[in-house]
């Protein structure tokens, strides 16, 4: 096979894929074997409705809860990441705006507007999934303001209610959700994140509030961080809290010593590639993952020296991004157009699935130029019992090898 190898990482990937095709053809050990496909696992995506769109998502086995505003919570098969299929989901009586799921349940932050008082409205909704295709609202509490965020640990739910703060639900019997206590922080309350005894509040133009809810029904702010932007999104790992905060990107912020929170690093308007207006964010390993409102899209970013974030990645979309979740190497991206399934970041690794004979042996092999008759190398030689296999090739950065 001669051909051109083009310079684009998607262009080349594509490339790659028919030489694959022919390799694995090739290496097939019996002459009866049905004709093996390939095929890149460059993204997944379920399209919402003008005016649903998505604007966050959790992930638990293979579906996807994606809350998606005026059309409430949306229930997505993802077993198949490049066909996804809604199975179910649930119309809630407010816009979904965040989700959480724990055990058989989804909770629900929603909030619309009170024409008739002029005020914002906002309620936390528990919806039954164990059986996704028929999702049923079993019970949930009306909050005292905007409900934008939503975080479950233990028997507690807590809300990012914005002007009314922090709010602690007790839900450990669905039916009779009841608020236990809370918090009115001094800013907005937009997202929120909980890991141990503490509950870490986006709080808008307060930055990050870090609320002591070891007594839910005496939560105190035990410590706090002013951020330079607008803090919208927070996510927490080890000793750090990572914030989205609009305009100026990313932040990490040292939480070690709750009562002495200190800003350590970030990523955003002082570095070579601009992240702006990150909304919403996850973290996984050593990478923060950042949803982007201007121009869309995910950015990236290593955090594994929390003094110097460095992007690595990232991958635009064609409307606002607003929550991200990472499960299995895979990333669910909510935002205008719905949930897109990125199994792979560009320049980073590229991901084939072969449909073969089960049992069959079958060989893999790679090129790293195309344009000239070369010798193949092979990266794997196996047969599997079940099929589709999905091969993950983690060393394609464009950096390092540019051509494979």
């Amino acid at each position: 096979m001669k051909t051109n190898a083009p310079s684009h990482p998607r262009l080349r990937a594509a490339t790659l894929l028919a030489a694959l095709a022919l390799a694995l053809a090739a290496g097939l050990a019996s002459a009866h074997a049905a004709a093996p496909t390939v095929q890149p696992l460059l993204q997944g995506k379920w399209p919402t409705a003008d005016p649903d769109y998505g604007s966050d998502v959790k992930v638990v086995g293979n579906y996807a809860y994606v809350a998606i505003g005026a059309g409430g919570l949306a229930v997505i098969g993802v077993s198949n990441p490049t066909n996804c299929v809604q199975v179910g989901g649930y119309n809630t009586s407010g816009a979904a705006v965040g989700v959480a799921v724990a055990g058989n349940y989804a909770y629900v932050a929603t909030g619309w507007y009170d024409m008739q008082a002029e005020l914002l409205r906002g309620s936390l909704e528990v919806i039954d999934v164990s059986n996704p295709t028929n999702c049923v609202r079993v019970g949930g509490y009306d909050t005292s303001g905007y409900a934008d965020g939503v975080a479950v640990s233990g028997k507690y739910a807590y809300v990012a209610n914005f002007e009314a703060g922090l709010q602690v639900i007790d839900v450990s019997n669905p039916t009779n959700c009841v608020r236990v206590g809370g918090y009115d922080t001094s800013g907005g309350a937009i997202g929120v994140a909980v890991s141990g005894n503490y509950a870490y509040v986006a709080d808008y133009w307060d930055g990050l509030q870090v609320i002591d809810v070891s007594n839910p029904s005496n939560c105190f702010r035990a410590g706090g961080c002013l951020t330079s932007g607008s803090a919208l999104g927070v996510a927490v790992s080890g000793n750090y809290a990572y914030v989205a905060e609009g305009q100026a990107g990313l932040t990490v912020i040292d939480v070690s010593n709750p009562a002495n929170c200190m800003r350590v690093g970030g990523y955003g308007n002082t570095n070579d590639h601009v992240i702006s207006h990150a909304r919403g964010l996850a973290v996984s390993g050593n990478y923060a993952y950042v949803t982007l409102l201007s121009g869309g899209g995910l950015a990236v970013i290593d955090v594994s020296n929390p003094a110097n974030c460095v992007r690595v990645g990232g991958y635009g979309t064609s409307g606002f991004a607003f929550g991200v979740a990472v499960v299995a190497d895979r990333i669910y991206l909510a935002d205008r157009a719905g949930l897109l399934v990125l199994p792979t970041l560009r320049d980073v690794q590229f991901t084939v699935r072969v449909e073969a004979d089960p049992g069959v042996p079958f060989t893999l092999q790679a090129a790293t130029d195309l344009r000239v008759p070369i010798t193949w190398t092979s990266l794997l030689t196996t047969n599997v019992s079940t099929m589709p296999f999905d091969y993950v090739d983690f060393d394609v950065r464009s950096a390092v090898k540019p051509n494979k």
